[in-house]
This record gives C-alpha cells, structure tokens and sequence, in this order.
C-alpha cells in the first residue's frame, strides 16, 4: 500500500448536486427553487413571513421571561467524589471545592460554582470538608453523618430576603 493509493470507502464522500444543468438533471431550468418571485431571487431572509398575514411567532403569546442574574452551577453527585478519592486524584483531608474538583477532573469547567447533589451517600466513605455554592439537604446530611462539613458559599434566597428592609 502506497500514500496515492489510500482512499475513502465508497460513498462515503458524496458528490455535490450541480443545480441549473439542463432539465435532464432533475434539477434544471429553476434550480430547486420553484416559481418565480422574490425568493427564486438571491438575497432573500424572509423566514417567518407569511405573505402579510401576521406570523405565527407574533400571534402567539409570549411566556416566561430570562433570568440575567441565574447562575449556571455544576453539578456533582457525592458518588462521583468518592470515586475520585479512592482513586488518589481528590485528596481527602484538604477542603474541596470547585478549583480541586477541576483539578481531580471531576469536572470540565468551573462554571459559577458547584452544587452537591446526595446521589451516591451509600458508597460515601471519606470525611470531606465542602465548600461549595449550593447542596442538596440528603448531601449535607450524608457528608455530616460521616464527620465532614458543607460550607454553604452562595446565601439562600429566602434568608437574604427576610432580614431586608419590607418595601412599602
């Protein structure tokens, strides 16, 4: 076997159809784009048009609305954790957070934080002191069961509300 001599399996790479080559082609005189008009023209975006009538994405009426403030949290299962120290990556007796959860690769990216969900507990064996942006009550308790402790980051809704000032 030669470099010229290596090739794709057959049909793998499929040829471009040639549109506007004579009505023999199946796709000659206009090209695959029907009649006449503005959009057998180039240079058309009309998408959503219907001809005058009010469109669709108009008529229908709009829900909910896009929270700017929400913030995009990773989320771990203490399972994944576990597995993480036994295999030597996530050391045990330092704090973890979600800079050494990165570095352990239990996740990608840091995002704006880490919440810590309570699937896994069963197989949860180490003591770990968590600091993370939010966690689930089964997690905080599973981790407290075994002499560890959740730092709580982000303060919750609610608390921050209630000591406020009432708006009046």
């Amino acid at each position: 076997m030669k470099l010229n001599e290596i090739a794709d399996k057959a049909g793998a790479r499929k040829s471009r159809i040639r549109v506007g080559r004579g009505i023999g082609s199946g796709k000659g005189k206009t090209g695959g784009r029907g009649g006449k008009g503005q959009t057998a023209r180039t240079g058309v975006a009309i998408k959503g048009f219907e001809g005058g009538q009010m469109p669709l994405h108009r008529r229908l009426p709009k829900r909910g609305f896009n929270n700017i403030f929400a913030l995009d949290l990773n989320e771990v299962n203490l399972g994944r954790v576990q597995l993480a120290v036994d295999k030597g990556r996530l050391d045990a007796g330092a704090v973890v957070d979600v800079a050494a959860l990165v570095k352990a690769g239990v996740l990608r990216r840091a995002l704006d934080g880490v919440r810590l969900l309570g699937n896994g507990a069963d197989t949860l064996t180490a003591k770990l002191q968590f600091e993370v942006h939010g966690a689930t009550a089964s997690a905080i308790a599973a981790v407290e069961k075994l002499g560890g402790s959740v730092k709580v980051l982000a303060p919750r809704q609610e608390a921050a509300e209630s000591t406020g000032e009432q708006a009046g």
